[in-house]
């Protein structure tokens, strides 16, 4: 009987870390926000990235967070999971956020961040090869998601809606 205690690393906004068991990974207030999952089912090893938007060619200053845009994030995602042992071909997946927490009386998708940053991670994860196994993205509520590297779940809790597995 093992009794390992389960260490929560916590993502913050604009943030990467990296877990393995028993260790789990938690991030809050995904709204417009993606939390992107990384992992490698064999090794136990997972990265959680929670970024703000979808690409640094947006500001000039773009070298001064890698975790706040989509793009830059998830290269530097990779890149901290190849550093600890994993083969990117095993990577896999799992997203959650990119809600449209505001509604806007304009057709513009400048104000729709939410839609815009799913749409910058899948061609991100796509580029790379990376599939994505599971995801819960869009709607209007904001979530809280863990995930363990263990068992490679990621449990979402969405305001309003309750909680979930996938």
């Amino acid at each position: 009987m093992s009794s390992e205690v389960v260490q929560v690393i916590k993502v913050g906004i604009a943030d990467i870390n990296v877990a393995c068991p028993p260790s789990i990974l938690r991030t809050s207030g995904l709204g417009s926000c993606v939390g992107i999952i990384l992992y490698d089912r064999m090794l136990s090893i997972a990265g959680m990235a929670h970024i703000m938007l979808p690409s640094a060619n947006v500001e000039k200053k773009s070298t001064e967070n890698l975790a706040k845009y989509a793009d830059t994030a998830i290269d530097e995602l990779v890149r901290r999971l190849i550093n600890k042992g994993v083969s990117s071909y095993r990577l896999k997946a799992k997203i959650a956020g990119g809600a449209q927490m505001f509604q806007f009386n304009t057709a513009s998708d400048t104000m729709r961040i939410g839609s815009r940053n799913i749409k910058a991670v899948k061609e991100k994860l796509q580029n790379l090869k990376i599939p994505i196994e599971a995801e819960d993205v869009g709607g209007k509520n904001g979530r809280t998601i863990e995930f363990d590297p263990a068992t490679s779940v990621l449990r979402i809790r969405t305001v309003h809606k309750g909680e979930k597995m996938i």
